[in-house]
């Protein structure tokens, strides 16, 4: 690596970034909590939320998948119980 470039990584380090401040260790704890409130406000208007439509078909996903995962689960604890019972029969 060339020296200018082994000097702009030394520049670059992480301890130029955690040098920098960013102001909120001068401020009272009130002023910091309000602020991080203003910026949330400002943040969730940012937001788009999903119509009712939308929801209702989400929702209806989430459960048809969460149903079909727990058959599948329920298939496969029977098949293991079956086989462990035969194990046990064959064994006993």
């Amino acid at each position: 690596m060339s020296k200018a470039k082994e000097d702009a990584v030394k520049r670059t380090s992480t301890t130029e970034a955690v040098k920098k401040a960013t102001g909120n260790e001068k401020r009272s704890v009130k002023e910091r909590m309000s602020q991080w409130f203003r910026d949330l406000k400002s943040e969730l208007k940012k937001v788009v939320w999903p119509t009712r439509e939308q929801t209702v078909k989400n929702t209806t996903v989430a459960l048809a998948l969460t149903f079909a995962s727990a058959i599948v689960l329920w298939a496969f604890d029977s098949l293991a119980d079956a086989g462990v019972n035969a194990l046990i029969k064959l064994v006993g």
